[in-house]
């Protein structure tokens, strides 16, 4: 077998593929260099050794089938929201709802790029250039670096209805880089969705600044079309009383990584992570990785990380979370849990919980588990006439509640539950 290309050379080959837009150039030739510094990722660096990060970092991305099934409505298609739809990780006006809305300023990237003052110039690129350290995030400084499109959105008062990030997959060859750049000011409070499989291959970053007294509520649902690859990042600065909360469904696709990056920084502030995902390898592989590093560096704060993973048929799950609680960062309450539920003896699920605190007056507790159904609960649904698997799938969608119970509003909980139903039974008339 050959050996791998060496980092410069994988490097260089996927930087060439790329043209740099011409806005932000300044923050945009930053990154190029950290991305040259540091080299795209190889499964010898400790942070890919469970995920092959081979297809997100060739010059061309591998097709993808454009799923298509008219039965199969998209989540939160019933939610009133303000859409900003995205083909192929090209913003689509005609598609999308109108962009005013009371209390929210949204701007596509390039335009609030390309002035010569705008807030969001002081956020692109430095939350992802701190998120580096002291983990490398290649792929998230590439995209700072070469992102073609995004929005800016700038919450200064509570938005009516959520704001959804629609992405539509068209091309089979389809390779996106989206940038989006939120910040939360005072008092303010923004729910943002993410629904969509975006392209054959996904590079999405998001820099989100929740100043003191903010709330952010996230949602996001990835599927649909089974053979895209994905790397996403989430760059969160969380301020004093302020809330962070990010929860995200995932179902299909060939190779999916979730980077979440948290700094708390201001005191009383609480930040919240939690992912659902179903994979099921029998038609083409599936392997879901979620990588979290939450830092607290204040006081009185609180954080959760609640993981759920269902796999069947060879599907591989990977769970990478760490916490880190600086001196000083006294009566810090950190949690944080992975668990997988395996569905056969093919699958696998890989963890790696770290906790590292250098204050003495803390709550800190990680825990992870890999089980498969539990028989005697099992038994106990088959005893009063339930079919067998209709069974499993009471007992999946319990396992996973824990997670879903994370999203704060109780609509977006209800669709994505009915969703992940539906998930199973097609799943199980298949």
């Amino acid at each position: 077998m050959a050996n791998p290309a060496p980092k410069p050379d994988l490097t260089e080959a996927r930087i060439a593929a790329l043209e740099m837009p011409r806005n932000g150039t300044d923050a945009r030739e930053a990154a190029l260099g950290r991305v040259r510094a540091m080299g795209l990722p190889t499964r010898r660096d400790e942070y890919w050794r469970y995920t092959d990060p081979s297809t997100l970092t060739q010059a061309t991305a591998p097709r993808a089938a454009v799923f298509h099934d008219p039965a199969e409505t998209p989540m939160f298609n019933d939610i009133d929201r303000l859409k900003v739809v995205f083909v192929d990780g090209v913003f689509d006006a005609k598609k999308s709802d109108d962009l005013a809305m009371a209390g929210l300023e949204i701007e596509r990237l390039e335009d609030a790029l390309a002035k010569d003052i705008h807030w969001a110039k002081d956020v692109y690129g430095t939350l992802e250039e701190a998120g580096q350290n002291p983990v490398p995030r290649p792929l998230a400084a590439l995209n700072t670096a070469f992102a073609t499109d995004g929005v800016v959105i700038r919450a200064t008062a509570k938005a009516e209805k959520p704001v959804a990030l629609i992405y539509l997959h068209r091309d089979d060859r389809s390779d996106a880089m989206l940038h989006h750049v939120v910040r939360v000011e005072t008092g303010a409070e923004l729910t943002l969705l993410e629904v969509g499989p975006a392209a054959a291959r996904f590079n999405s970053a998001m820099e989100v600044d929740v100043a003191d007294g903010g709330a952010f509520h996230h949602v996001r649902a990835q599927g649909r079309d089974h053979e895209r690859r994905a790397a996403t990042h989430i760059f969160a600065r969380v301020g004093a009383e302020a809330l962070y909360k990010s929860f995200t469904t995932t179902a299909n696709s060939v190779n999916t990584r979730n980077e979440h990056v948290i700094e708390i920084v201001g005191d009383n502030a609480t930040a919240h992570v939690a992912g659902a995902a179903l994979g099921d390898g029998s038609a083409v592989p599936f392997h879901h990785d979620d990588t979290v590093f939450i830092t607290h560096d204040a006081v009185d704060c609180e954080s959760r990380q609640v993981f759920k993973k269902v796999l069947r048929n060879g599907a591989e799950g990977v769970f990478q979370g760490k916490i880190l609680v600086k001196a000083g960062a006294q009566k810090t309450d950190g949690y944080q849990i992975s668990q997988s539920l395996l569905l056969d003896e093919d699958s696998s699920f890989q963890a790696k919980p770290e906790l590292e605190i250098y204050a003495d007056d803390v709550i800190c507790s990680h825990g992870s588990t890999t089980g498969a159904i539990d028989e005697t609960a099992l038994f106990y649904l088959q005893s009063r006439g339930v079919p067998s698997e209709q069974a499993t799938d009471l007992l999946v969608l319990a396992f996973l509640a824990e997670a879903i119970e994370e999203i704060a509003d109780e609509a977006l909980r209800d669709d994505v539950s009915a969703r992940l139903e539906e998930w199973l039974v097609r799943r199980r008339a298949g």
